[in-house]
């Protein structure tokens, strides 16, 4: 497979986390395909763009034309920066591509070699196939050491690399079988965008948890993360892929669905409807909008307070804040401003600036918090550093009582499922009461929704269903719907049975 002649070799020196993400859960990756349309990979680079939330680390396209075979691209940092320059994009001609956004879950963590990025490349006796893999193997470990003992050679640290070995030694005859015959042996979760010379390939895991759709553009096809990225490239969104579904598209045969997996009941993340997923996509037939506006008309509901102001922390928690203002009738304000132009690669000159912090993407708007006693709606708390700095800010700036409302229920445990979490004794639910979570964030008053009303808040009107959750909610609950049998192999104890 060629390369752009401009790959980057290595990491840039400068690419600091910043300490306002650094207590978020971190996006998973995004992955985005086209085929049937001219300059294809220019269409997934719009895609990718979209998806930016979702990962910004790095990001890869693959495309394939009939006559110059395929070509690949990978870089650092955001999608702007890098796959918007012609120069570039001439290099990835074809009707044909997938690409990849990466925040590193597995492998090196915050360290990512250009090796690592995604999508993977493999050529097989049949031709050749690229892979991008939204989620996490959890039996990456064992399959890794299995492969390498019998002779395979890793160019990652990736779990995903696993993927392409595995279909290398299966001896079914097209790619397509290949990977199913691969993604058997696989244990947790997948999205997946995958192609060969002439076909594009989608599958989610049996459990559905991670998000794909499909999308139609023109006589072509697109597959992506989310809904949204299809709204960029004007492609109208024709379904969800269903859990344990694969489907095979090329120009000449069209679309084949298939269910290679055993059935199984769904458990998509319901974190997505929190968080991960950008609210102007639809997941699962719901405006994801619409659900964060309900929670915090459920939060309202389950935990009321006297105040003179609601605001949410920006930007992930402004629909749930608009909803518990609609619901308590207390007035929705913006009292913290989020700075939009700071950017991950923003250059910290001293320990002056870099102590600074939370500051430097967010600021009081002083004049409308002066005396008041405020309502502050955030997504979640993870290690409560940057709650704590909020709070601070938001004291300092003059107001009376500050309170806070949490758009999930506490995250007390880590997820390996295609999320970069804390271990858990670093995740404060895991450790603290609720009531030692409000003494150590020195507010007020703390309340989380309960996960019956975050059920209800996406479309669960009986709440949750204990012998048989219709979501994933582990990072919540500590019920894993898969085995983590790497995390269990380092000595991790999971849940004990009630």
């Amino acid at each position: 497979m060629a390369h752009s002649p401009d790959d980057h070799p290595s990491k840039p020196a400068c690419f600091p986390r910043h300490p306002f993400d650094d207590d978020k859960l971190r996006e998973e990756c995004g992955v985005f395909g086209v085929i049937g349309t001219a300059e294809a990979a220019n269409f997934v680079a719009l895609g990718l763009h979209a998806l930016q939330h979702r990962g910004q680390e790095a990001g890869g396209i693959v495309a394939h034309h009939a006559e110059l075979g395929f070509n690949s691209a990978r870089r650092f940092g955001y999608v702007r920066d890098n796959f918007t320059s012609a120069r570039l994009m001439d290099t990835l001609p074809g009707p044909l591509a997938i690409g990849h956004v990466r925040y590193s879950t597995a492998g090196s963590k915050g360290n990512t070699a250009i090796r690592d990025v995604q999508p993977f490349f493999g050529e097989f006796a049949m031709g050749g196939a690229a892979i991008a893999h939204n989620g996490n193997i959890t039996n990456a470990t064992a399959l890794r050491r299995e492969l390498i003992e019998r002779g395979s050679i890793f160019q990652s640290s990736s779990d995903s690399e696993c993927i392409i070995h595995l279909m290398a030694r299966s001896l079914q005859r097209d790619i397509p079988e290949r990977m199913k015959d691969a993604l058997r042996r696989v244990e947790g979760a997948f999205s997946i965008v995958a192609m060969t010379g002439s076909k594009l390939i989608g599958v989610r895991d049996p459990l559905g948890v991670r998000p794909l759709v499909l999308g139609r553009i023109g006589d072509g096809w697109a597959l992506s993360s989310e809904t949204c990225a299809l709204d960029i490239i004007g492609a109208e969104f024709v379904r969800e892929i269903e859990p344990g579904e694969m489907v095979v598209i090329s120009e000449e045969g069209g679309l084949r669905s298939h269910f290679p997996f055993e059935r199984l009941s769904s458990r998509f993340c319901i974190f997505e409807h929190v968080y991960f997923s950008r609210p102007d996509s639809i997941l699962g037939g719901q405006s994801v909008y619409e659900t964060r506006r309900q929670i915090g008309v459920e939060l309202a509901r389950e935990a009321p307070m006297e105040a003179d102001l609601v605001c949410p922390v920006p930007d992930s928690g402004t629909p749930a804040a608009i909803g518990y203002s609609q619901e308590s009738g207390i007035p929705f304000a913006m009292g913290i401003i989020r700075n939009q132009y700071m950017g991950r690669t923003f250059i910290e000159p001293s320990e002056q600036i870099r102590n600074m912090g939370v500051r430097l993407k967010l600021n009081v708007n002083r004049a409308l918090i002066a005396g008041k006693r405020v309502i502050l709606v955030d997504d979640s708390v993870v290690r409560g550093t940057t709650s704590r700095k909020i709070k601070e800010m938001v004291l300092e700036s003059g107001a009376a009582e500050v309170h806070f409302r949490i758009a999930s229920p506490p995250t007390a445990w880590p997820c390996f499922y295609g999320v970069d979490t804390p271990e858990r004794d670093k995740l404060l639910a895991a450790t603290m009461s609720e009531e030692e979570m409000r003494l150590h964030l020195g507010v007020n008053s703390l309340k989380f929704i309960s996960l019956d009303g975050l059920y209800r808040a996406v479309g669960e009107a009986k709440g949750r269903n204990p012998d048989s959750p219709q979501y994933c909610d582990a990072c919540f609950s500590g019920d894993y719907p898969v085995v983590p049998a790497d995390m269990l192999e380092q000595g991790f104890q999971l849940k004990a049975a009630e």
